[in-house]
């Protein structure tokens, strides 16, 4: 007795990633999928979606050009149709095709705009309110090193303007990494870790031989210099009072007891107890996971975060529920 499993409704065609009731005829390797992701979950290479120039209807089987509906059975084929993107759906998730992005997004024309600057699709909340960098979406996401323009993740836009994706930011913060793994600069508000640090130092006194012993600092966050006493625990910026900082010049001091000169390489004698430039001065974060990890605030300011988040989808057909800022391809 035959085991095959009866055919799907003529309404439920289609994959785990679209609804439609054709398929691509990938030229490539002249192999038919329901769509693209498919394709590339199954072979070895990447279809390019402008490639395709043919599809098969998913009911009559009819190999036919690009068009909304199938030639011989006349159904059709999606609610949603993009001849440029090769894109059919029939759920509705408010798509729109940007020329601009060269891609179909989600989440209704009406409530995007194309900054030609960034070149890419932004929140309208978003207009006039972030920091322009040319063709930021064009590049790679720094931590995953996946594409950011045509990603189907959902990326996010810190006070620094540099992309990389959301779920990247989040598992970043996760583990007490809070600056930009670009540039550097703070990705949240930090004022309250900032100050739990402040305590930290405050009782954790200095050995009398460095209490005069200053190094010159640059601050990543407000990218000014200064001229601070040295602390184990890390270098604060006299200008925003960030912990976010490197070290610049060598240590200053007219203390006969520690050496002092004009290198970074420059560390006190071996009567001083072998202390070193902190881990702190270049890497505020690995310093940081000991003293504050106890209560952790930047785990707390996480979601408060995403009631201002900039963040923006620079995703490719992917199917989520719609929020504010939510703009993702398909």
């Amino acid at each position: 007795m035959a085991t095959d499993e009866p055919p799907k409704p003529i309404d439920d065609l289609g994959c785990q990633h679209y609804r439609r009731k054709c398929k691509l005829l990938a030229p490539c390797c002249n192999r038919d999928y329901f769509c693209r992701i498919c394709h590339d979950e199954n072979e070895n290479h990447v279809l390019d979606r402008h490639s395709v120039k043919k599809v098969v209807c998913a009911k009559c089987e009819e190999v036919q050009e690009k068009l909304e509906k199938c030639t011989k059975c006349d159904i059709v084929f999606g609610k949603y149709f993009c001849s440029f993107c090769s894109l059919y759906d029939d759920e509705d998730k408010k798509q729109f095709h940007c020329k601009g992005c060269g891609l179909c997004r989600v989440g209704g024309r009406e409530n995007f705009f194309h900054c030609e600057t960034c070149d890419m699709c932004l929140a309208l909340d978003l207009k006039d309110q972030h920091k322009c960098i040319e063709k930021s979406s064009r590049s790679n996401c720094a931590v995953c090193l996946e594409d950011l323009h045509t990603s189907r993740i959902e990326a996010h836009i810190p006070q620094c303007g540099h992309l990389i994706h959301r779920t990247c930011f989040r598992e970043m913060i996760k583990t007490g990494n809070y600056a930009c793994p670009i540039c550097g600069e703070s990705m949240l508000n930090m004022k309250e870790v900032w100050e739990n640090l402040d305590e930290e130092v405050a009782n954790c006194q200095m050995p009398e031989e460095y209490k005069d012993y200053h190094i010159q600092i640059l601050c990543r966050d407000c990218h000014k210099e200064s001229n601070v006493v040295f602390h184990v625990l890390g270098s604060k910026c006299t200008g925003c009072g960030s912990y976010n900082t490197c070290r610049t010049a060598g240590p200053k001091t007219s203390n006969p007891n520690v050496e002092s000169g004009a290198s970074n390489t420059s560390q006190p004698n071996q009567a001083s107890n072998n202390v070193s430039e902190p881990v702190a001065a270049n890497q505020p974060w690995l310093e940081m996971s000991e003293p504050v990890a106890a209560n952790q605030p930047w785990l707390e300011m996480l979601e408060s975060e995403d009631t201002a988040d900039q963040s923006v989808q620079t995703s490719d057909e992917r199917k989520e529920s719609n929020t504010t800022n939510d703009q993702r391809s398909t």
